[in-house]
């Protein structure tokens, strides 16, 4: 029988041995009482070239995420839909694209950066913003770095962050070490975080979730929302 804190996506890849090393991290996960929606990098560029297996969609589009980030659109369609029925504040994280928001010849290493016309860090239309909503324009992998969103959570007395979105080694990583490191409860919808390496995916996810997050089912999610909702309807 799995074990219901190990009953997740890596059970395929991480071994029995290896999970009986981190056994001692097993505890009960939970949504805190104020909690916000933060979605990373839901942009174009993560869906460029279709819904096509990432080891041909890469050909064309190097940051493309394939058929994994298409994969992710119902899960996460679900989850944002009971955060707004819930009333949870929902910011989203982009790439810095505004002219005046950064010096354009600063790297922080040599990696090869293939120049993109600002209109693939738009908000894929499934994932729309809506009134109220904020957007965080960022310049470095996790959104927390140089940008006002601690302060809007403070603010907001947000206690809980769920996180989600793209990559999962990449910024979704960096954006929860970061969460957890300000302070905040962290927690990962499963389904709704997607990555170009299956296997980076996985590993990533079962890392966090011992360390740092709570990582949990999308369908668990929408249903302790949905009960909130209701409960804070009947008031």
């Amino acid at each position: 029988m799995i074990d219901a804190f190990e009953d997740h996506c890596w059970q395929d890849v991480v071994p029995a041995h290896v999970l009986d090393l981190y056994k001692h991290y097993k505890r009960d996960v939970f949504i805190g009482p104020n909690a916000a929606i933060l979605a990373i990098d839901l942009y174009e560029m993560a869906y460029q070239g279709g819904p096509l297996p990432v080891e041909e969609v890469t050909k064309t589009y190097p940051s493309s995420c394939g058929i994994n980030a298409y994969d992710a659109i119902p899960h996460t369609q679900k989850v944002f839909a009971a955060a707004r029925a819930a009333g949870l504040p929902i910011f989203y994280t982009t790439g810095e694209t505004r002219p005046a928001g950064k010096p354009g010849a600063v790297k922080a290493t040599n990696r090869r950066m293939k120049s993109h016309g600002p209109e693939v860090y738009d908000i894929r239309p499934e994932f729309a913003p809506q009134e109220g909503d904020v957007v965080i324009f960022k310049q470095r992998a996790s959104g927390f770095f140089g940008t006002p969103l601690v302060a809007h959570l403070t603010q907001l007395g947000i206690d809980t962050i769920i996180v989600f979105g793209e990559s999962t080694s990449g910024c979704v990583r960096a954006s929860t070490v970061d969460g957890y490191s300000h302070g905040y409860h962290m927690v990962m919808a499963e389904e709704c975080c997607f990555d170009r390496s299956e296997l980076s995916h996985k590993v990533n996810l079962f890392d966090l979730h011992h360390k740092y997050a709570d990582v949990m089912k999308a369908d668990e999610i929408v249903r302790i929302l949905e009960a909130r909702a209701l409960a804070e309807a009947a008031q």
